[in-house]
């Protein structure tokens, strides 16, 4: 999987089977402008060894570079960047950008129990629901419990005593047959951190793919695929973009039963209609399941090659995914 925050859970883990000490660093909050969201991982150990980020590099040779001064010997502390000069917890560093940055930085040992709670955040990480990382800030204590529908990714309790970060399955684009539009996305999406999976039964069509190692090719209709118990989450997105309605109308037809956040099918307006209406009459879609399907697909950029195609149903994900925009047509 090739999420930055998944490998950073991983990395920490094999570390800590070495019996190495980590410090996990999570990005809190931040005010203004700030290069990564709340809930961002990055690892260390005392050589300075580490994966992931928290900014565009000051934060982490600051954070680094104290860490080798011996600091950071708390069970868990927040670190804040960005601070007025003379405020207590300035942290040397005024970010380029103006912004402020809180930082948890996490110091496990080598122990089974800590071994243990990341095994989880990991199993959670590559599963089917979110849940809430509860870390206290007097001891360090962690543990995990399902969260609510909806809610921040970060909250701090008003004694400022427990941070509680939500954890959830990775992001995941299934591309529901191959075409040059699909490939593109796939590049696009791989570089963003999604896991991606192309289905496609047609061997005429893949038999000479050479893809990128990357993608988890299932020779299957990807319907079927779809369809599969805990396949999709909240944080899946289903691309149909082969013009061919085998395909593309029989996968519309299974994400709509899922919990999939985005569904999209690329087509013209006439061609969509057409489709909006094939969904109707011959897979029993309600005007409901058709509303959750962005037909056509993407945002509305002039596109015209297979890469700004795809870079215009990239975006749309991405934007759904953060809250920008609705998830409807």
């Amino acid at each position: 999987m090739q999420n930055l925050d998944y490998r950073v859970v991983e990395q920490a883990i094999e570390w800590l089977r070495d019996d190495r000490t980590v410090w996990l660093c999570t990005v809190v909050s931040t005010f203004g402008s700030s290069p990564r969201e709340p809930g961002s991982l990055m690892v260390a150990t005392a050589d300075g060894a580490h994966l992931g980020s928290l900014s565009g590099g000051c934060i982490e040779e600051d954070f680094l570079a104290r860490l080798a001064d011996g600091e950071y010997d708390l069970p868990a502390v927040i670190v804040r960047y960005g601070a007025p000069a003379e405020g207590p917890e300035n942290a040397r560093i005024r970010l380029p950008c103006g912004g402020i940055l809180e930082v948890l930085v996490e110091r496990m040992a080598a122990t089974t129990e800590n071994l243990s709670h990341l095994g989880e955040v990991r199993k959670v990480m590559g599963g089917e629901k979110e849940f809430v990382r509860q870390v206290s800030l007097t001891d360090g204590k962690r543990g995990l419990e399902p969260a609510e529908l909806r809610g921040p990714q970060v909250i701090q309790d008003e004694g400022g005593e427990v941070v509680r970060i939500r954890v959830g399955p990775v992001a995941k684009l299934i591309l529901a047959g191959y075409s040059t539009v699909a490939e593109a996305c796939a590049n696009f999406a791989i570089s963003l951190g999604y896991q991606v999976v192309l289905c496609d039964p047609r061997e005429e069509v893949t038999r000479d793919l050479i893809l990128p190692g990357e993608i988890e090719f299932i020779p299957q209709l990807p319907s079927l695929y779809i369809a599969s118990p805990g396949t999709c989450t909240q944080s899946t997105a289903v691309v149909a973009v082969t013009h061919d309605p085998r395909i593309d109308d029989l996968a519309m037809m299974a994400a709509v039963k899922t919990s999939a956040g985005y569904l999209g099918v690329m087509g013209s307006r006439r061609t969509s209609e057409a489709r909006a209406e094939r969904l109707r009459r011959a897979g029993g879609l309600s005007d409901k399941d058709i509303e959750r399907i962005k037909m056509p697909i993407g945002l509305d950029l002039g596109s015209k090659t297979p890469a700004e195609i795809a870079l215009a149903i990239m975006a749309d994900i991405v934007c759904v995914r953060r809250g920008r925009l609705p998830a409807t047509p």
